[in-house]
């Protein structure tokens, strides 16, 4: 009798212990632990890897509910419908903004639903005919899927270009090799630069005196603006302005043309006097001469006169 009544509690036990198991997948499926639930269909266009049957659906990052199916569409392969059962409290509407988010590195995928209108109409989530709410494309991208595209391009580029990173390599070589060939010569160009810094310091106060003394002297050229103005426009008016016309300067330097001109007018006039006093006074020397030739040869006919003389036999 004892050993016959273990085994009814142990039968009593194990039986109770599995109502209740399915008293808590029945609860956690209808009710949650939150409430009455509500049901959505979203459709992704695309691959949903990482997404399960029983993954989590976030709103704003809370967990609020659970994937409860998830199905192909035959007649548009692309696509994949996933059925969503969440706490009715929450108030999925229209506008809500629908992806995936990965859990770390694990694959895990869970259906985020984010914000939505406080205007916008609030769905009603029934389970015989869920509202359908659609993803938008690139919902299903998946961030280390991203990082292994770009590690893979990034792969396909250094295949493509290693002649020109060997190149790249090569020059680099050849720059340290010019470099270690010219180390002494840098070296005495690093000497010098410490040298001319030195002698800078040296004699700080030198060219602190000069930036002074330009300083100075740019602030009496700012408070003498005026007067330098006035200057300018007094030079402007003796050169004539900006079009060289008009001006004492000007005036001046026409005035002394016209009377260089007159000088050569002059000078010219003179000259041709001179040549034709010249050739007179040429004239009458020649006919002086004759007469005095004519005198020494017949004296009488001068006081006398008569034929001139027979010109000298040969």
């Amino acid at each position: 009798m004892e050993t016959r009544a273990n085994y009814i509690l142990i039968g009593a036990f194990t039986l109770a212990v599995v109502v209740g198991v399915f008293g808590f997948v029945y609860w956690f499926q209808n009710i949650g632990g939150t409430g009455e639930r509500a049901f959505y269909r979203v459709v992704f266009d695309g691959s949903v890897s990482g997404l399960r049957t029983g993954g989590s659906v976030l709103f704003n990052g809370i967990r609020v509910g659970e994937v409860t199916g998830l199905t192909l569409d035959p007649a548009k392969p692309q696509q994949v419908t996933a059925t969503l059962s969440v706490d009715k409290s929450v108030a999925v509407r229209k506008d809500i903004q629908i992806g995936l988010e990965f859990q770390g590195l694990t694959g895990i995928a869970a259906v985020a639903l984010k914000g939505g209108s406080p205007s916008a109409e609030v769905l009603a989530g029934n389970k015989e005919n869920p509202p359908t709410l659609i993803a938008p494309p690139g919902a299903t991208q998946d961030v280390t899927q991203t990082a292994r595209d770009v590690l893979r391009k990034m792969e396909e580029f250094i295949t493509e270009n290693q002649t020109s990173f060997r190149s790249a390599l090569e020059n680099i070589d050849k720059v340290t090799g010019a470099l270690a060939q010219n180390s002494e010569g840098i070296s005495k160009s690093i000497s010098n630069v410490e040298r001319f810094t030195a002698a800078l310091g040296r004699n700080a106060d030198g060219i602190d005196k000069t930036l002074a003394n330009i300083e100075q002297f740019t602030g009496a050229l700012g408070r003498n603006s005026d007067r330098i103005d006035r200057i300018a426009a007094g030079l402007e008016n003796l050169t004539g302005g900006p079009d060289g016309k008009g001006g004492d300067i000007n005036e001046a330097a026409r005035s002394i043309r016209k009377l260089a001109d007159n000088l050569d007018k002059r000078t010219e006039e003179l000259t041709n006097y001179i040549g034709r006093l010249a050739r007179t006074g040429t004239r009458t020397l020649s006919t002086i001469d004759k007469a005095a030739k004519n005198f020494d040869a017949n004296p009488s006919r001068i006081i006398f006169g008569g034929p001139p003389p027979e010109p000298a036999k040969k």
